[in-house]
């Protein structure tokens, strides 16, 4: 083991170790006071990249609780019912609904330019006159953010004040996030998720396809809430233009054109 150099000094005693003031001590390669800086940088980012993955995740879990398991018919009767296109089970519920008397209309907002009046009818036969004469179809959103600008400007032409939402119960809580952004707080919204079928939500990790569905929503979903936070409109939001999904998209909801709604 390497010792400081030292002096020698005699007393009334004997001889005694003075351990000179200016002698270097022998330190590790590296060692110094940026390198000891860098080191508590370094636990302080580990620190937070592993405080920010429990956060992340335990979100994730507690989205996925969120996520309803049953359907349930909506409590009292609403003005107006929304669909949001994705699946044929929420077409199907969201006619369902308006034949049982729970809104007074229905607006299906997303519809794929190539489907008619015709084919929902066609797939509904039961219901062609309900359809004729009740529903709306919405060919101008883009994606959820389109659909709830859609929704407010239907909901404002027909002042309808109260609306039952419907989509897939896992699209649910996005879908809520951007109507409670596009609409006043006057304007009610009641959920009406539909389950579709295959999909159990207490038994996601077990399906790798529900998983990674689940997991792309909760992404999503956090993209939602973030940005809803420094919108005020979303007609005007840039942000949204971009996470369209379509290649290119100019806009989320093509505007209104007077005389054609």
């Amino acid at each position: 083991m390497t010792r400081a150099p030292v002096s020698l000094a005699t007393d009334a005693i004997g001889w005694v170790w003075h351990e000179r003031a200016d002698a270097p001590t022998t330190q590790g390669p590296g060692a110094g006071p940026g390198h000891a800086g860098r080191d508590r940088a370094l636990r302080c980012g580990a620190v937070a990249a592993g405080l920010g993955v429990v956060a992340l995740v335990g979100g994730f879990l507690t989205f996925v609780g969120t996520v309803a398991r049953q359907e349930r018919i909506p409590e009292g009767r609403t003005d107006g019912i929304v669909a949001l296109t994705g699946g044929a089970q929420r077409i199907g519920d969201a006619i369902d609904l308006l034949a049982a008397g729970y809104g007074r209309r229905l607006l299906i907002t997303g519809v794929n330019e190539r489907t008619s009046r015709e084919e929902i009818a066609r797939l509904n036969p039961t219901q062609r006159d309900l359809i004729a004469c009740c529903v709306d179809l919405d060919y101008r959103a883009r994606n959820t953010i389109g659909n709830a600008i859609e929704t407010r400007r239907w909901m404002r032409t027909h002042h309808f004040s109260t609306v039952a939402v419907v989509t897939s119960n896992y699209h649910m809580p996005r879908t809520l996030i951007e109507l409670d952004h596009a609409l006043q707080e006057s304007e009610r919204i009641v959920p009406h998720p539909v389950v579709t079928e295959g999909f159990d939500a207490d038994a996601w990790w077990r399906n790798p396809p529900a998983a990674r569905l689940l997991a792309s929503e909760y992404l999503k979903f956090l993209v939602s809430w973030v940005r809803t936070r420094f919108e005020a409109d979303p007609e005007r939001s840039r942000a949204a233009i971009l996470m369209g999904r379509r290649k290119p998209v100019k806009m989320v909801a093509e505007p209104l054109i007077r005389g054609i709604e």
